[in-house]
């Protein structure tokens, strides 16, 4: 399997750097990154009624979509579990 590219929106860039603890940003950039190799990794789930799936770490969610055809991975929203889906 080819390696995706990940690209982050600008608003989920927002959303990174506002976690206060940068011990839980960085466990989400290499939660980010192994979407590259992996897109659907264990515990992964798709969204109902979209076409994203979502990823857990610890109290975060981060919601992406797969574009196939261009090989990249786009990461929509990263937020805590309490309101990330709204």
């Amino acid at each position: 399997m080819a390696k995706y590219s990940v690209e982050l929106k600008r608003s989920a860039v927002k959303e990174l750097e506002a976690i206060p603890q940068k011990t839980i940003r960085q466990r989400i950039v290499r939660r980010i990154r192994a979407l590259a190799t992996e897109l659907r990794p264990p515990g992964c789930e798709k969204l109902t009624g979209q076409d994203r799936y979502r990823v857990r770490q610890g109290n975060y969610r981060i919601v992406y979509e797969i574009e196939d055809d261009a090989l990249t991975v786009i990461i929509v929203k990263i937020g805590h579990r309490s309101d990330v889906y709204r």
